[in-house]
């Protein structure tokens, strides 16, 4: 399962410095201020005497800046007067432009290399910050391999800020002594603030899941979590507002392999994806975390037990999904959607294409302008296998390929 965003990014997963103009993995971006200079020296021997344009050659280094690096631009900034030079010299005498347009030419080169350098700079900078972006997210959002705890699983993630890469959205899968939970959660608010509650919450999740027996306690932790989190930021003059998250908690009982368990707490509640159709789980949710005092006296929600089909598949999304918005305003229509795409191909309920098909739906119908940042998670256990814990030592689901990773990278 990848954690993905819609950006350049390099096989190991961290940014890199777009490339213009490339051609079998080689940069001609050379190619188009050499085109400009050899049409203007040829333009201007070939017009009357009377309509020189060889000062547009001022605009070559100007155009290297914009598409090359610094030695381009540096080279371009030297060769553009010294072909001024020559071309000017091939004239008679009293069609020379002269001096003053060699110290544009000249000028000219220095500022476009000058601003070359701005714009290089600038470029890692950004990348820089990407770079420090990439390695948050990857600490949230940690890589999980196929089979994970037993399941089938494939995750995207869509940050509605491309620069940032990363946001409140959060999940994750923890093998435990009880058989397999799993999570995915919102924090509310975006920056620093929103990962921070995100990583605090996770880090909760993963002792909580692997140690307690009962769901319901893991809910508990993640409150008390929240609470305390809120409370330091709040000594700390930092939390501005109420902060709060929801999520979503799911275990798979190694004893019961047809069933699941579902914890909602202010979250939409899962879609059960199979080959006969789609459903909703019961709307029985409870409080988002960091609620607490709202909550009843029996504590957060009850616990959900629900059956689940060979091959049914449980969709998890935050509402970036549901909130994404047309030229109309209408919010995207989930379950509808998956519903008549189930119904013409019940293959698609294998976690990897059923999220590829999510995923590639709500750009669509927001034209690919998120408002929000935006998860998509789909789980399924694995047919013929257990959690592969027992003793709390085991791994899960063993190496296999599958299904469970088929989405590649934002485009984090």
């Amino acid at each position: 399962m990848r954690a993905v965003s819609d950006g350049g990014a390099s096989p190991l997963g961290r940014p890199r410095r777009p490339q213009l103009l490339r051609v079998r993995g080689r940069s001609v971006a050379w190619v188009p201020p050499l085109l400009l200079l050899v049409g203007i020296v040829l333009v201007d021997f070939r017009t009357s005497s009377d309509f020189r344009i060889l000062s547009w050659i001022v605009l070559v280094p100007g155009i290297a800046a914009a598409i090359c690096g610094v030695w381009g631009t540096a080279v371009y900034a030297v060769l553009a007067p010294a072909t001024y030079i020559v071309a000017d010299a091939a004239l008679p005498h009293e069609y020379q432009a002269g001096l003053p347009d060699l110290v544009l030419a000249g000028i000219g080169g220095v500022l476009a290399t000058l601003a070359c350098v701005v714009r290089v700079r600038g470029e890692q900078r950004m990348l820089h910050m990407q770079d420090v972006a990439e390695t948050i997210r990857r600490t949230v959002l940690r890589p999980l391999p196929p089979g994970w705890g037993g399941l089938d699983h494939a995750a995207v993630y869509l940050s509605a800020d491309s620069e940032a890469r990363v946001g409140g959205d959060f999940y994750d899968i923890q093998i435990g002594l009880h058989g397999t939970r799993v999570i995915l959660g919102d924090v509310q608010g975006k920056g620093l603030g929103a990962v921070e509650a995100a990583a605090a919450l996770l880090g909760t999740f993963r002792e909580a899941a692997y140690h307690e027996a009962d769901l319901r306690a893991v809910a508990v932790c993640l409150e008390l979590r929240m609470q305390r989190h809120i409370r330091l930021r709040t000594e700390l003059g930092r939390e501005e507002g109420d902060r709060f998250a929801t999520a979503v908690l799911l275990g798979f009982p190694e004893e019961r392999p047809g069933a699941v368990e579902a914890v909602v707490l202010g979250h939409d509640a899962p879609l059960v994806v199979g080959p006969d159709g789609v459903r909703p789980l019961p709307p029985d949710h409870g409080l988002p975390l960091g609620y607490a005092e709202l909550a009843p006296a029996d504590g957060p929600a009850p616990v959900l037990r629900v059956s689940l089909a060979p091959g049914e598949t449980l969709l998890l999304t935050t509402d970036g999904v549901t909130e994404a918005r047309d030229g109309d305003g209408a919010f995207y229509p989930l379950t509808a959607e998956v519903t008549e795409a189930v119904a013409a191909d019940p293959a698609l309920a294998r976690p990897a294409r059923l999220v590829a098909f999510v995923r590639e739906r709500t750009l669509r119908h927001c034209d690919g302008h998120l408002a929000d940042d935006t998860t998509v998670f789909a789980v399924r256990r694995r047919a013929g296998m257990g959690n592969g814990v027992g003793n709390g030592g085991g791994k899960g689901g063993g190496n296999g390929g599958g299904n469970g990773d088929g989405i590649g990278r934002k485009q984090s």
